[in-house]
This record gives C-alpha cells, sequence and structure tokens, in this order.
C-alpha cells in the first residue's frame, strides 16, 4: 500500500493521464500523429530534476510538465492543450485512490473469509452473552464471529460504493467549462483511465466524493475497533475466555514475567482514532471558495495516504489476530455458571405467564427469587423449586424444562443462514 503512494507512481499517473489526453486529441485530428508518436516514444521524467525545478517555481505540476517537455522536445506544445493542473491532480488522484481502495478491498473480503470460516468452527461454543457488561443470556462465540461478518460485508459493501463515488475524472479547463478543451476529451480520456466523466466540476472535482471515501474507511476501522475492545475485554484476567495469539519468546512486560497483554487489539484502537480523525478533516475540505482554492490540498496529501495505508495495515493485523485467535471453551463454561442459573430467569417468566400468572406477578417473584440468589450466592433452580408460589403453577419437570441450555440457542441455525454461512 505505501508504494501505492510513492512519488513515483504519482509522477506515473499523471503522466498517464497526460498521455492520454494526448491520445485522445490525436484521435481527433489535433495532434498529428507523427507528433504523437514522439510524444509517447519521448515522455518520461526525472524526479530529481521535478524537485530541482519545483524549487524555484514553486509549483508541482509545472515542475512536472517542465521536465516531460525536456525529454519530448519541441512536440512538448502538444501535451497539456486547454488544461489546468487540477485535471491531471484530480483524474490522477481518482485513479490512485482507486488502486488504494481495490488492494483495501482485497483484504476486506479476506478478513470475511476467515470470520465465516472461524464462526462455523465456534458456532456451538457456548458462552455468556453481556448486555451494559453484565451476564444476560447465553449465546455462541459462533454467533458473536457471525455478527462480526455480517458487518464486515456492509463495510466492504460500503467501501466499493465510494470507490465507485470516486472514481471520477475531470478534463474541462480552469473552471470547468470546457472553454478551451473539447468535452469529447474528458470522455474519451476517462473511458482509457476506467473512470466515469464527471457529470459536472469546477476547477475541481469535488470533495464530497473524497469524504465519502474517507468517510467508509473511517466506519470500517471502527468496525475494526469494536471487535478489538471486544478481543481485549474478553481476554481480560476476569474473564479470559480468549486471548490474542502470544508467540515463543514473546515478553509482555518488561517487569512482569507472567503479563500477557491484548497488545495488538489496543495497537488496532489507537489507529483506528486517526482514521476517523482524518474522515473529518475530509468532511473540512468540502466547502472551498469559489470555484476552487487550495486549502484542501495539503489536508489531502497527509490524510488519504495516511488512512488507506493505516486501514490496510489495521486489516493486516486483525486478519493474524482472528486466524489465531486462542479460545477457552472451559472457561466460558466457568464464567456462565458464576451466575448460579440467574440466567435463566427468563425461560422461568415466560413458563409462569405462559400458565396463567400475569406477567408482573411473575417478574416480582421471579426477580425476588433471583435477588435472593445474586446476595445470598445461592443456587437459583434450587430457590425456585422451593418457592410455593411457582409450585402451585410449574411442576418440577416443567421448571427443569427452564432450565436448559438449549432453549437460548434453538434459533442460531437460522441466524447463520441468514447471514450466509453454512
Amino acid at each position: 500500500m505505501g508504494d501505492v503512494w510513492e512519488e513515483k507512481n504519482k509522477f506515473n499517473t499523471w503522466l498517464k493521464v497526460e498521455l492520454a489526453v494526448c491520445r485522445a486529441y490525436t484521435k481527433l485530428g489535433v495532434i498529428p500523429k507523427d507528433a504523437m508518436e514522439q510524444i509517447e516514444k519521448k515522455a518520461r521524467f526525472d524526479i530529481e530534476r521535478i524537485n530541482e525545478i519545483e524549487k524555484e517555481v514553486k509549483h508541482d505540476v509545472v515542475a512536472f510538465l517542465t521536465s516531460v517537455a525536456e525529454n519530448v522536445g519541441e512536440n512538448s506544445r502538444f501535451i497539456h492543450i486547454g488544461m489546468t493542473s487540477s485535471d491531471i491532480l484530480d483524474t490522477s488522484l481518482a485513479l490512485i485512490m482507486k488502486q488504494a481502495g481495490e488492494k483495501l478491498t482485497a483484504k476486506l473480503k479476506n478478513l470475511s473469509n476467515i470470520l465465516k470460516k472461524r464462526a462455523l468452527e465456534f458456532k456451538d461454543t457456548v458462552m455468556i452473552g453481556r448486555t451494559h457488561g453484565v451476564h444476560s443470556e447465553p449465546i455462541t462465540l459462533g454467533l458473536k464471529l457471525a455478527i462480526w461478518y455480517e458487518e464486515t460485508k456492509r463495510n466492504l459493501e460500503r467501501l466499493k460504493k465510494a470507490i465507485e463515488i470516486i472514481s471520477v475524472g475531470k478534463i474541462s479547463g480552469v473552471v470547468g467549462t470546457y472553454a478551451f478543451v473539447n468535452p469529447e476529451i474528458e470522455i474519451m480520456v476517462c473511458s482509457e483511465l476506467g473512470l466515469t466523466a464527471s457529470n459536472a466540476s469546477s476547477q475541481i472535482i469535488q470533495r464530497d466524493r473524497h469524504a465519502e471515501f474517507m468517510t467508509a474507511m473511517a466506519i470500517t476501522s471502527s468496525s475494526l475497533e469494536k471487535f478489538a475492545v471486544e478481543i481485549r475485554n474478553l481476554q481480560r484476567t476476569e474473564i479470559g475466555e480468549v486471548e490474542e495469539y502470544f508467540s515463543p519468546g514473546q515478553k509482555g512486560s518488561s517487569a512482569m514475567p507472567h503479563k500477557k497483554n491484548p497488545i495488538t487489539c489496543e495497537r488496532i484502537s489507537g489507529l483506528a482514532r486517526i482514521v476517523r480523525a482524518n474522515a473529518m478533516a475530509a468532511m473540512e475540505n468540502i466547502p472551498l471558495w469559489h470555484e476552487r482554492d487550495i486549502s484542501h490540498s495539503s489536508v489531502e496529501r497527509v490524510i488519504i495516504p495516511d488512512s488507506t495505508i493505516l486501514l490496510d495495515y489495521i486489516l493486516s493485523l486483525f486478519i493474524d489476530i482472528i486466524e489465531k485467535l486462542k479460545v477457552h471453551p472451559e472457561k466460558m463454561i466457568e464464567n456462565i455458571n458464576l451466575s448460579h442459573g440467574l440466567i435463566f430467569s427468563q425461560p422461568l417468566l415466560l413458563q409462569l405467564a405462559k400458565k396463567g400468572m400475569t406477567r408482573e406477578e411473575a417478574y416480582k417473584i421471579v426477580q425476588e427469587n433471583a435477588m435472593s440468589t445474586r446476595y445470598d450466592n445461592k443456587d437459583f433452580k434450587k430457590i425456585v423449586l422451593n418457592d410455593k408460589r411457582i409450585r402451585k403453577i410449574l411442576s418440577e419437570k416443567e421448571i427443569e424444562q427452564c432450565f436448559k441450555i438449549d432453549n437460548f440457542l434453538k434459533n442460531i441455525n437460522h441466524i447463520f443462514k441468514r447471514v450466509g454461512i453454512r
């Protein structure tokens, strides 16, 4: 991903756009064929020379064009006809962002496949579900991963749409009026480059497009942080249900040899903040003066390369985490049993209501027994079996039926089928 943003690729892309414009002019008979042959043959640049020229002219596109002209010679007069700097800058940026975006979608697809595989692997691995950080009812680790899989699919579609939105070129001159460039040139150039011609632009392609791309990356990074935070929580000593892979020879602390910390997930959490902050800067780039100023330009030189590189890196980290994630099913069962059966309060409530007790009365009775269990550290089922109010309504067999884990998991297959995991 770093190579995408290297100067060499940038200038190669600029040259690609300029040559595409020249070819379009040649097809329209504006540039003689023999001149175009010479342009194709000689058009090249030297980065050191560009930097040398830019020190004097203080304009990167002019420096680039001068370097190319020094190599092409007299036929360089046909290069950049009717164009402004933003024609080359914005069209090239679209190509480079598309290139970066396609690398990101490839990694998202890979993550999606890995999440699907591991969701199936742990489809029946029972663990406690937590709401507000407190035990609620059982789920499976596979369900948690299936939810991540579905979210990753949404992020993939979101990013694909954003790539489509940004894959737009503009060859329309200094204020977008085509005053000195034939509109057909733009259509021909964009077609050759695999872009869509902008329907309407000022001197630049409008920055809401770039903000959408940046926002799609920010949402994706936020999802990855969400997943990473969950793993961090589940790795806490008091929970201990999953943990990051800890390689042979790895050290968790300079002071405490026993430590195994979720450092990679923590790194993801930190870096995701930068991607989100960059998306905010991209939205700040949308309002510009009149047909264009360059307040957005310096920002984009930082935020777009940084965000694509960071998201690419975060994806690599998380793919490795999920592939090597260590799972402790025995600890999951141990944690489920911490509540002494309180997790079965809802099936009991529903069964009492089903047998004729009002919901309000049933809730009150079940809650009284639950609080007794919580504060006296007693077994919930034993307390329920000894409650005369409940035994008037439910038989021992009916109560036993309320205390089965399967009650919570009978529709897991339905969810997996819905998200496309088989």
